[in-house]
């Protein structure tokens, strides 16, 4: 999943393998080292303009994206016109979605000088002494949109008061209906449930309709069932981890009482469908083919199931999450080699600006990815606040593609987003258990459940 930082899920067990393939990774430009530290004063200045310097930069578009690979090769083309001596050199076979090979680029420090990030993958880096501290390099001056980026974005990519990367966009997570099943069931499609007692009302009404269609489906697999668990309790105000992050927080009667109405959706009522053990994909079949209500997703699942299965854009809405305590939200961002010169990260720093930061131009070009036949109009990234929220929201709504309407219980009920927990993947999987257990087993009783997955989470965390 490209959102939630799944490319670590197998990292550890495929690092020995992967390990082979970091020579045909390439190398980046700064490995023979370089200085980071400046002089204060001389690093908050923005890049000269006159600066030689060249920068690998992962994750530019295969041959196969063609509007994207366009809109990045212009954007390079327009960079240099301000900045005539930076070289970049984009990097397609660098890997941006495969975890053995990231990790094993890590382990032998070979990662491009500017290299893509999900939000989770902060500690591991880090831990790996992958990230120079840009702290002193951004300011008003070099990223001037700065002040209205969302700062719980920002603190993402900081620990111990350091940032390491900028953002390039992020995501919360809502429900995702099917308009059109909404309608059939003689449900209001404006306003969709904000409740689980909402939630199982409606998929009831769903699955009423027969032919086949449930009106709720889970993830219980692949450590989507425990991704998505964690972000009901969070919407249900819950935690998965105690603050200090030593036990699990998660086994308690709001808990118990969200697991036993999944139990009785699936087998009282009947309105989940027969078929379990689903992962990512999966729902996002049935709801393309007409044969699913809702399920729990980030907005860009409906340019996947429009782009890729057939949906239409018309079809599909969103409202909050249920709840509306909190939602689990992630991202992806870019940060910057260790050792990397002073100059190199001025340059990444003025690259990042112009590409990724910046209303109305770059990717917030949204007359340009419009007339390139890509989507515009879902609420998504949005870590913008202030004025340039006003203008994003603006040009975005002017360039639509789609019925920006059908998002708007999303976008005008904002629920605070929360970033998974530490051992993200680990605690996943023990979560999984809980998910699939309850969606295949009509005995199952989802207090034992929880009772053993609390152990086996305090067992995760004692080993950190």
């Amino acid at each position: 999943m490209r959102q939630t930082g799944f490319r670590r899920t197998s990292a550890a067990i495929a690092l020995s393998a992967a390990l082979a393939l970091v020579a045909a990774c390439g190398t980046s430009s700064s490995d023979e080292g370089g200085e980071e530290a400046a002089d204060p004063a001389d690093a908050a200045a923005p890049l000269d303009p006159e600066t030689e310097v060249t920068l690998t930069i992962d994750c530019m578009p295969p041959a196969a994206e063609k509007a994207e690979l366009k809109e990045w090769n212009e954007d390079v083309e327009a960079f240099n016109k301000k900045y005539p001596n930076v070289t970049i050199e984009g990097k397609q076979t660098d890997p941006c979605l495969e975890p053995p090979r990231f990790t094993a680029m890590l382990k032998a420090k070979s990662q491009p000088d500017v290299f893509y990030t999900y939000f989770t993958d902060l500690q591991q880096v880090l831990d790996n002494d992958g990230a120079a501290d840009i702290s002193a390099y951004v300011n008003n001056e070099t990223v001037p949109a700065l002040k209205d980026i969302d700062p719980q974005v920002l603190d993402v990519l900081r620990q111990d008061g350091k940032l390491y990367g900028l953002p390039t966009s992020n995501y919360t997570m809502g429900l995702l209906i099917n308009r059109e099943l909404f309608e059939e069931a003689g449900l209001d499609p404006d306003n969709p449930p904000t409740t689980w007692d909402e939630v199982r009302e409606a998929a009831q009404a769903i699955a009423g309709l027969g032919d086949g269609i449930s009106g709720f489906g889970e993830y219980s697999a692949g450590n989507n069932g425990g991704w998505h668990f964690t972000a009901s309790v969070y919407g249900l105000g819950g935690d998965i981890v105690s603050e200090d992050q030593t036990r699990a927080a998660f086994n308690d009667e709001t808990v118990r009482e969200y697991v036993e109405n999944l139990h009785a959706m699936r087998w009282e009522d009947d309105s989940m469908g027969e078929t379990q053990l689903l992962k990512w994909g999966d729902l996002q079949k049935q709801m393309a083919s007409g044969k699913l209500g809702m399920f729990l997703a980030a907005p860009d699942d409906i340019t996947y199931m429009v782009q890729q299965l057939g949906g239409d854009y018309a079809d599909y809405g969103m409202g909050p999450m249920p709840g509306g305590e909190a939602t689990l939200f992630g991202g992806n961002d870019y940060l910057i080699k260790k050792g990397s010169s002073p100059d190199q990260i001025k340059a990444a720093i003025a690259w990042l600006n112009f590409k990724f930061l910046t209303p109305g131009q770059g990717q917030f070009d949204w007359g340009r990815t419009k007339a390139d036949g890509l989507p515009v109009g879902l609420p998504q990234p949005d870590f913008w606040k202030g004025e340039s929220k006003r203008q994003d929201d603006k040009l975005r709504a002017e360039h639509s593609t789609m019925p920006v309407e059908n998002f708007k219980p999303f976008r005008d009920n904002p629920v605070p987003g929360r970033a998974e927990p530490p051992k993200a993947q680990e605690i996943y999987k023990v979560l999984d258990t809980v998910m699939s257990s309850v969606l295949t087993n009509e005995d199952a009783d989802p207090a034992e459940l929880l009772d053993t997955a609390e152990d086996q989470v305090n067992q995760v965390l004692a080993n950190q």
